[in-house]
């Protein structure tokens, strides 16, 4: 015995209750405790809770969820056996109190004071209202367990901002997916497209041409293959092993698979390129990629003027094409339609980089992309 027999009933009823808190307390110590009420709060009380990640959590996290699953434990016992005590006894009087029809004494005390049913339509009024009562204290235990169950059981503010910090890491990696892509087919749906007519039109008088101009659409679209399979496995959460990566060291590459649509090109590179590496020159290509695919779908032919820079600070690009009438039938804009994402996107990509961007006329008949992105800096 923890206390006297001859203790007041006040003391002793303070230490049951003590001891019954703390032992209930305990239990949601116990680390899956907070998986299980979570998951049963879910199904019970129809509460979106999502489920706990121990990755989220740090070690301060961690205690304080334990408190908090304590604190929900307490509150749910007492709320739940105050519910279920005072609806029983409720319910119980609205089956005996009609008419005395259980044989019963309908007496109600309460504090030294006792009031006697003499049956008749009034007790069936009581009975009707203890009826009523007990389906309200149901009700009000219920929404009080369900407001309380977000804010213990649900995500602490540290998680939270977990939470929203992968939900914003997940939408910029679908959104740089998405440029990629974009960039990707759309330049090679362009660049095939020309080659196909190209390839038809010489395909009599310049065999050699023509084969030349099938082997860059077949290059081109296996480039854009391994593109698509890479971003349809991260889409999946299967990431490939190894992802396809086009650098300033491309670039060459890209301009000659260009010429074999017969465009014209004029490069003009200057600096030390070998400067620019990692993830501002996977943007360089992928901005000059953009540039010249839009140069190809709305130029009206005449050369095409394209100028990467790279001095100590900065790395500066540059694509001049020509507008106006099409003198072809592989340019024009009528030729090519366009969703009219590909410069917002640039302009976003730069952005990202701290760079700066400018597009528009320049000059008469010319259309002129120039970026400038500053080297040393990364999104």
């Amino acid at each position: 015995m923890l206390v006297r027999p001859s203790a007041p009933y006040g003391v002793r009823a303070a230490l049951v209750l003590l001891v019954w808190a703390a032992l209930t307390g305990a239990v949601g110590l116990v680390p899956v405790t907070r998986r299980a009420l979570v998951a049963f709060a879910r199904h019970l009380l129809r509460v979106p809770l999502p489920r706990p990640s121990a990755a989220r959590r740090t070690a301060g996290s961690r205690r304080t969820d334990r408190w908090r699953t304590s604190l929900w434990l307490l509150l749910h016992v007492a709320l739940g056996w105050a519910g279920s005590l005072a609806s029983g006894v409720l319910v119980l009087l609205g089956l005996t109190l009609p008419n005395n029809w259980l044989g019963a004494e309908a007496d109600l005390s309460l504090s030294g004071r006792t009031v006697r049913l003499d049956g008749g339509w009034q007790s069936w009024v009581v009975a009707l209202g203890c009826l009523l009562l007990a389906a309200a204290v149901c009700a009000v235990v219920t929404g009080a367990l369900r407001w309380l169950a977000p804010r213990l059981l649900g995500p602490s503010p540290a998680e939270q901002l977990a939470l929203a910090a992968e939900r914003e890491q997940s939408l910029a990696e679908r959104n740089r997916l998405a440029h990629e892509l974009h960039d990707s087919i759309g330049h090679t749906l362009t660049a095939t497209t020309i080659q196909a007519a190209v390839a038809g039109e010489v395909f009599g008088a310049d065999p050699a041409a023509a084969r030349a101009a099938l082997r860059s659409i077949e290059e081109s679209s296996r480039a854009a293959l391994e593109d698509l399979d890479y971003v349809l496995g991260v889409l999946r959460d299967q990431r490939a092993e190894t992802a396809p990566t086009r650098t300033l060291a491309d670039l060459p590459e890209l301009l000659d698979r260009l010429r074999h649509t017969g465009a014209v090109l004029e490069p003009e590179f200057s600096g030390d390129l070998t400067q620019v590496r990692g993830t501002l020159s996977r943007a360089a290509y992928r901005i000059l990629q953009e540039g010249l695919t839009n140069a190809l779908r709305h130029g009206a032919g005449g050369p095409i003027e394209v100028r990467v820079a790279a001095t100590p600070d900065s790395l500066e690009l540059g694509v001049v094409n020509r507008t106006g009438a099409a003198t072809g039938p592989r340019t024009g804009t009528g030729t090519f339609p366009t969703s009219g994402h590909g410069l917002p996107g640039l302009a976003e990509r730069v952005r990202l980089l701290h760079g700066e961007f400018e597009s528009g006329p320049h000059g008469p008949q010319h259309w002129r992309l120039a970026v400038r992105l500053p080297i040393g800096v990364s999104a």
